[in-house]
Formats: C-alpha cells, structure tokens, sequence
C-alpha cells in the first residue's frame, strides 16, 4: 500500500514538474517562432512552427527609419557595460572593507544592504527621478547609470562577494600584508582573482537585471531623450493597430546579445569555479 501511494506521489510531482517546464517553455517558444513568421501566420496559429521560414520580420526591424533597433541595442550595451564597469570594482571593495569588519559593525553594514533587496525598486523610482533632477541628472544616461549603481544591484553584489569572501584563505591575505603590500594592492592582486567565480556570478545576473530593465530607462530617460532596446520595444507598439511580426523581430533581436553574452560568460564561470575549487 505505501510503495503504491509513494508510486503515485512520484507521478504527481513529475506531472507538476512538467506542467511548471511547459509553462516557461511556451511563451519563448512562441516568441522565437513568431520572429520567423507572417503577420497571418502569428494570428491564425500562434503555437505552428514557422513554415515557410522568413527572415522578413528581422528585416523590417532593421530597416525601420527611426534606427530604433540600431539605437536601442547601442544604448543597452552602453548602459549595462559602464554600470558593470562602475559597481563590480565598487561592490567588491565594498564588501572586501565590509568582510574585514568584526561585530556589529560587520552585521550593521549587512543589514543595511539587506534593505536595498527587501525595497521594491517601484517604489524608490519616483525619489530617484526627483533627485536627480535636482542635481541636473535627469534625462540623461549619466542618470541611468548612477540610479542602476545604487539600490538592489549595489546590494545584490555585496551580499554575493561578502558571502564568497568567507571562503577565501585568511592566510593569503595576511602574507601579502606582512610582505608590504598596501590594502589597496592586496584588493587588487589578490582578492580580485580570488573573486573571480563571484564576479562571474554578478555579471551575469546584474548584466541581465540592467538590460532587461523597463521602469528605469522609460521614467528616468524619457521618450523624447533616448531609448534602450527595452524600452524601444514599447514604442514599436502601435496605438491602434501592432505589427507583430515586425514586433518578434524586434524581441528576438533584443534577447540575442544577451543570450550570447551570457553563454560566453558561463563558460568563464565554470572555469573560474573549477580553479576555485581546486585552490580549496
């Protein structure tokens, strides 16, 4: 009787676990496909694969006269790679500062990085956008960066860095100290590639949270200043009528970089996890 119940059991969760797959599956196989099919083709059988192939919808979001693809895809790759190039060094110094702290002042700082991951950034957004136009920032990708910087990003790093510092040999670093090394150097020399798994791990999450972003470039840049490809995609919609096909080429264009960024960078990070373990 048990080993039955326990049979069933095991069929319930795998039922479940495919129904979860199938639920993610969908939407970007619908989304992929569309990218590659006619305007009546998308709206008479959403889910057929794209038969005949075309690359018509690709084209037409190329060819677009106000370059927004063009535009957008260079705006996103600016934005996302100088916020990673500003808050990695920052939060890894951050947190190198924050792990050599004892006592309260280690779990204060904890804590309050802990809050910057407990706020909903919605709900910030509009303090944000006040305050930088009180320090002439509005409207402007200088803006954008500064905001993606701060908050749940910044937090998100630390707790990364500070949680992967804990295993990282005290040992080292006290030998580069007594060797005359300065904190900065030992930052730089020692810590940084020991990091290298972590900064991986930050990369990758961070660099898709800012490229995938919405809120920040559309309230923070505004319409008439630019767009990223997030919020390029927003603006391909029509008022009363959409090109759909023309919409997916946009999408699909959108998510390439990114997956192929993140297949590169995952390979660095299995590398980077690998030498980590063997170092112990």
């Amino acid at each position: 009787m048990s080993a039955l119940l326990l049979n069933r059991t095991t069929r319930g969760r795998a039922l479940a676990a495919w129904l979860v797959t199938v639920a993610f599956i969908v939407p970007i196989y619908i989304a992929l496909v569309s990218a590659f099919k006619s305007q009546s083709q998308i709206l008479s059988n959403p889910l057929g694969p794209p038969v005949p192939f075309t690359w018509e919808n690709i084209g037409n979001a190329l060819s677009r006269p106000d370059a927004l693809v063009q535009t957008g895809l260079l705006n996103s790759i600016v934005v996302t790679v100088a916020t990673l190039l500003v808050l990695i060094p920052l939060a890894a110094a951050a947190s190198f500062w924050i792990s050599e702290r004892t006592g309260w002042v280690k779990s204060g700082l904890i804590a309050l990085f802990a809050l910057g991951l407990m706020i909903p950034p919605q709900v910030v957004l509009q303090p944000i956008v006040s305050l930088l136009q009180s320090v002439g920032l509005a409207n402007s990708y200088p803006g954008l960066i500064l905001s993606n910087i701060g908050g749940g990003y910044m937090s998100f790093a630390v707790f990364v860095y500070v949680g992967f510092l804990r295993t990282v040999p005290r040992d080292v670093i006290e030998a580069a100290r007594v060797d005359g090394a300065s904190e900065l150097r030992v930052w730089w020399t020692i810590v940084m590639p020991l990091l290298r798994p972590a900064t991986a791990t930050v990369g990758i999450f961070l660099g898709l949270w800012v490229w995938n972003d919405f809120l920040n470039p559309l309230f923070i840049l505004g319409p008439l200043q630019g767009q990223t490809i997030t919020t390029g995609i927003y603006q391909s919609l029509g008022q009363y009528s959409t090109d759909y096909g023309q919409l997916f080429g946009i999408m699909f264009l959108a998510a390439l970089i990114p997956v192929v960024g993140y297949l590169v960078t995952q390979r660095e990070f299995i590398h980077g996890l690998m030498s980590g373990a063997s170092k112990g």
